[in-house]
């Protein structure tokens, strides 16, 4: 089994986020089935966290406020699963009902540092 890091994008500071806040409360039901049933099929390798929509971004240039000064979506969570391959990660992160409500879900392989 491989890892795979599952990333959700949503867009936390326009006027009129997507998902609303009204939507993603009606996705935390569905989302909590979802991490259980991946968990419960052993694919969970780390739980989902909740990532604050502020950040920092750093580059050689210096520091900037914000994850992504020039767009909209921020991570909204991120976590691990276990697949055997790219097909399989997919699959398991189509799953997210968040992406129902206009989340984006992205999916990238863990490769070991030589």
């Amino acid at each position: 089994m491989q890892e795979f890091l599952v990333v959700i994008h949503r867009d936390f500071t326009s006027a009129n986020p997507t998902p609303t806040p009204e939507q993603m409360k009606n996705a935390m039901q569905p989302y909590q089935q979802w991490i259980g049933s991946l968990a419960s099929q052993d694919k969970l390798v780390a739980p989902p966290k909740r990532w604050d929509a502020d950040g920092r971004v750093i580059t050689k240039n210096g520091l900037s406020s914000g994850p992504y000064a020039e767009v909209k979506e921020s991570i909204g969570g991120l976590f691990l699963v276990k697949a055997n391959d790219y097909d399989e990660a997919v699959e398991l992160a189509k799953g997210c009902p968040i992406i129902e409500y206009g989340a984006t879900v992205e999916v990238r392989q863990a490769v070991p540092v030589a």
